[in-house]
């Protein structure tokens, strides 16, 4: 789903309201005022979003401005997204956590709505931005904190593959299919997570040989006892034949805890199961139980917190 917002739709006297109206509704509460005063009644700008499964995608193009978002903002609403910012054109600057990031065309950073941040841009501008659930890049990154307000070079690595990534999701995002939209979601995520590990403060050693083939073989029965509701930590262990402290001692550098990891890939494997056309008549509720649930109102509380909308609404995308 797409959708376009613009300045232009108001007169010159209520732009900038507008334009605050904007962009608290396409991403969380927020402030906005002109770099220097008097520009108020200048103020232009525009918004493209773009809708997928689990992900936001919008192209911002806009005049000088300071966007804040406060400890008021915060105490009024609940949202919990990480927000990415890749600069297209012009320069900005984003700041949380007691970091500057100055982004340069091509260059991209990571902030997080739960706490304070600002916005800063001192001449027009285009970026493309990213919102996803917090919780969905949380389980797949540790101390997330220490990431926020760092600048991603896009010019090498996975900083450039993820932009030619977005090149490509801008020119073909209104033709994708709900299951090829969901595949191509997750590319981005997968994506995006490869640049952050770049950055110096994410770096650990890697794992030996050994524990990556324990860590692998633990997974791996994970998903061969998804369907089972009883599969705990405690049955995973029993049925490898090794103790509980051992599964845990695996999943040691991992960011989620075994029994983290279970429940997003319940959530994972349902998210796709509810796009799938072949499963369009059966119910939401089967869904969740042929993947463990045992519960459809956890099912549903779980659902929207690892992917911002109810089970039903993701699934309304598939005939959007």
């Amino acid at each position: 789903m797409t959708q376009l917002l613009s300045t232009d739709a108001v007169p010159r006297d209520q732009r900038l309201a507008y334009w605050t109206d904007m962009i608290c509704n396409v991403y969380v509460q927020l402030g906005c005022d002109p770099v220097r005063e008097g520009e108020a009644g200048d103020f232009e700008g525009s918004i493209r979003q773009h809708t997928l499964p689990g992900l936001d995608v919008s192209v911002v193009t806009s005049g000088p401005q300071k966007v804040m978002r406060t400890p008021g903002h915060i105490s009024h609403s609940s949202d919990d997204y990480f927000l990415v910012s890749i600069q297209a054109r012009g320069q900005g600057v984003v700041r949380q956590d007691g970091r500057d990031a100055v982004l340069s065309a091509g260059d991209f950073a990571l902030y997080d709505s739960t706490r304070p941040y600002q916005l800063l841009f001192d001449q027009s501008f285009e970026q493309i931005v990213l919102k996803l659930p917090g919780e969905r890049l949380r389980s797949e990154l540790r101390d997330t904190e220490a990431l926020t307000a760092t600048t991603v070079s896009g010019r090498e690595g996975a900083g450039h593959l993820l932009l030619s990534m977005i090149r490509t999701l801008r020119e073909d995002i209104d033709t994708l299919q709900p299951a090829s939209a969901l595949a191509v979601a997750n590319g981005v995520q997968n994506i995006l997570v490869a640049g952050l590990q770049t950055l110096p403060v994410a770096s650990a050693p890697s794992l030996s040989n050994l524990a990556a083939y324990h860590l692998a073989r633990v997974k791996r029965r994970i998903d061969e006892q998804l369907a089972d509701p009883s599969l705990s930590v405690s049955t995973l262990a029993a049925g490898l034949g090794a103790s509980v402290s051992h599964v845990h001692r695996v999943f040691k550098s991992e960011p989620l805890t075994p029994s983290q990891y279970i429940w997003e890939r319940r959530l994972e494997a349902c998210s796709r199961d509810l796009l799938e056309p072949r499963l369009a008549g059966r119910p939401v509720a089967d869904i969740a139980y042929s993947r463990g649930f045992n519960d459809a109102a956890h099912f549903s509380r779980a659902f929207k917190e690892r992917f911002g909308c109810s089970p039903r609404e993701w699934r309304q995308q598939r005939t959007q």
